[in-house]
């Protein structure tokens, strides 16, 4: 499980900008989670549960969650689709040539201090 030591990052990187904006309390936070970025949600709820209340800086504070969807674009034909649902192969032409364009993103969206 890697999500707590990604929540520990998150935290470092919270506490950095607080220092810099001399804030004392954040009430909650915004993750941007790409669908195919490889951290579970629940798993991230709960290691970030156990670990802000452990600080005075986020005891309390909401995390909350915003999924980004995984748009796989095809070189060939120039169309979008969904990753999760029809993986690397483009379901228009059946072409290799794809690359990811969103969903694996793991991104602070917005801090809400208290």
């Amino acid at each position: 499980m890697h999500e707590l030591g990604v929540v520990f990052h998150v935290i470092d990187s919270l506490t950095e900008v607080a220092k810099e904006n001399e804030l004392t309390h954040i009430g909650s936070v915004t993750l941007e989670l790409g669908e195919v970025s490889a951290v579970i949600e629940s798993y991230l709820v709960d290691c970030w549960k156990w670990a802000a209340d452990r600080t005075d800086l986020l005891k309390g504070a909401e995390l909350k969650v915003e999924k980004i969807p995984a748009i796989t674009f095809c070189e060939d034909c120039k169309q979008e689709y969904g990753t999760v649902e029809h993986g690397k192969i483009c379901p228009y032409c059946g072409s290799e040539h794809t690359y990811l364009l969103q969903g694996n993103e793991f991104t602070i969206k917005e801090i809400e201090a208290v």
